[in-house]
């Protein structure tokens, strides 16, 4: 699996709830379309969250690169549904940052071999 995380703060008088439906929207349509295969939204408790990175920490987890390269095309069109929840979401957001990791060892991995 791949993990796209997804670290912000929400916009000043946004309320915590308005923005984690925009999220359920947001995650639910594109995983009804099969172009996610599930999502998890964290938020720090007590103030304990890492320095810079925001209150909310969204995960998305798809397959491979080529289902996440599908969603970005499916988001990119700016049509219909999916447009109405991005924008829902995006406007409800500060500060985000972005990152992409992946489970470890790769499913196709192979030791005893590498050079390096």
């Amino acid at each position: 699996m791949d993990l796209y995380h997804v670290h912000c703060d929400t916009k000043p008088g946004v309320s915590d709830m308005d923005f984690v439906a925009a999220v359920e929207r947001y995650m639910g349509h594109l995983r009804e379309q099969g172009l996610i295969a599930a999502w998890r939204l964290t938020r720090a408790k007590l103030g304990f969250g890492l320095k810079g990175l925001g209150d909310w920490h969204l995960m998305i987890e798809v397959r491979d690169l080529a289902q996440l390269e599908a969603a970005f095309r499916h988001v990119a069109t700016r049509a219909g549904a999916v447009e109405g929840h991005h924008h829902g979401l995006n406007s409800l957001v500060a500060n985000p940052t972005f990152s992409l990791y992946r489970d470890f060892p790769d499913a196709v991995r192979q030791t005893g071999q590498e050079r390096f």
